[in-house]
């Protein structure tokens, strides 16, 4: 056996890899260790507690440890706590599939389960790619996605996905993809449109983060850009795919961001906050017609899946974590607490911009996060711009006490 190490950072030094992490800079810092939660507050190996700003990777909904999804998880772990879903069903999954299809856009009406957003993304570019197929519309073989954009690390993600950072040097495996101007750079969606003019039978759907393009720092679209999307996709004959994982589940003010335009995608992924922050889980949400095509012999199965699918203690997080939004008034909470944040962040050395509770500052970056630390806050970067995306649930002295760190750690650095 190896030798003792003395502390948990240490061993972490020499035994772990963290995402979108430069590992050199990692070994060189003094991690944070979280050791427990409490509503809108992580706390580490030492007791103290910091202000969860970034909603832990942007999927806390109602809190940490809170007591209805802790019992539904509990309740569950008297029962069982997985079986496959490949040729079985268990009552969670069919009961969280019915209920999160009762708040979605008008004509989704089927559930496809996994257990992150990329991969909700990447078997909705499957799905419709072999719509396409089984419709005989074989000349279709290429997805549209927007610069900027981001759905996730997984190949057919990629392949859509827009940041060069991230996706260009996997460019050797990815597939034909197109991709069009993001929307803060063509408000009319001219770009769009013009691609799809000249290659839309080539297409088999378009993908967008509506409202928000989130990872490449919180760009806002312009009002009306994804009606003309949908528009356009309509004019074309391709689907349109929404990717609500980071948008959706009342992180921008509606329950679905694209209900702000009144658009009903053909085909709708989710994920991040679905459990409430507890537990792996994603979806993707398709129209009826779209799960009729693939109704036959053996050659019309859909072969995608995963292990986990259906996973009966996610799902009872799910269930649980969808009724607290009524209970608490989770999407009116989002509406005051964006206006709170934005009055008191507008003190700021540069502008505010976002929708709801995923709102960002235009700069400062890892140098301002770093220091928010010292004034009881965790709250990361995308580039220069700070993300604050805290849990739905936070409070009014909670707002206050987020943007005055903030607003501290600014003072700092300067």
């Amino acid at each position: 056996m190896s030798q003792v190490r003395s502390s948990v950072a240490e061993l972490d030094r020499i035994r772990l890899w963290h995402p979108f992490t430069q590992q050199a800079e990692w070994e060189r810092d003094d991690p944070l260790v979280i050791a427990a939660g409490e509503g809108s507050w992580l706390i580490d190996e030492s007791g103290r507690r910091y202000l969860d700003g970034n909603a832990s990777l942007w999927v806390n909904v109602h809190g940490h440890r809170r007591p209805e999804i802790d019992t539904a998880v509990r309740e569950q772990l008297d029962r069982i706590a997985h079986t496959t879903f490949l040729g079985l069903t268990n009552p969670p999954a069919v009961a969280f599939a019915d209920a999160l299809l009762e708040t979605a856009p008008p004509g989704l009406t089927r559930a496809f389960l996994s257990e992150s957003g990329a991969s909700a993304c990447e078997v909705a570019i499957k799905l419709a790619l072999r719509y396409a197929q089984l419709r005989g519309e074989t000349r279709r073989t290429r997805i549209v996605g927007l610069r900027n954009g981001y759905h996730g690390d997984t190949l057919g993600a990629v392949s859509a996905g827009g940041i060069d950072a991230f996706h260009a040097a996997f460019a050797p495996l990815l597939g034909p993809a197109l991709h069009a101007p993001s929307p803060i750079d063509d408000p009319a969606a001219g770009g769009l449109a013009e691609l799809l003019a000249e290659q839309g039978d080539e297409v088999f759907a378009v993908i967008v983060e509506p409202l928000i393009q989130a990872a490449a720092g919180i760009l806002v679209a312009p009002e009306g850009w994804l009606a003309r999307a949908r528009e356009l996709c309509d004019e074309a004959g391709c689907l349109l795919i929404c990717d609500e994982v980071a948008v959706g589940l009342g992180r921008t003010g509606t329950f679905w961001a694209s209900e702000r335009e009144g658009v009903a995608p053909d085909i709708l992924c989710c994920g991040k906050g679905l459990t409430g922050g507890y537990l792996p889980l994603s979806a993707t949400l398709v129209r009826e017609e779209l799960y009729e095509s693939f109704l036959g012999g053996p050659e019309r199965t859909f072969y995608h899946g995963h292990s986990y699918s259906g996973n009966p203690l996610a799902c009872a997080a799910a269930c649980a974590s969808l009724a607290l939004y009524e209970q608490d008034g989770t999407i009116g909470n989002v509406d005051r607490q964006s206006e709170r944040l934005r009055a008191r962040l507008a003190a700021a050395p540069y502008p505010v911009r976002g929708h709801g509770l995923m709102l960002a500052v235009a700069g400062g970056g890892a140098a301002v996060c770093r220091a928010a630390r010292n004034h009881g806050l965790v709250i990361r970067p995308l580039g220069d711009a700070i993300v604050v995306c805290p849990p739905l649930s936070i409070r009014d002295e909670e707002s206050d006490l987020l943007a005055d760190a903030l607003l501290a750690a600014y003072a700092d650095v300067a």
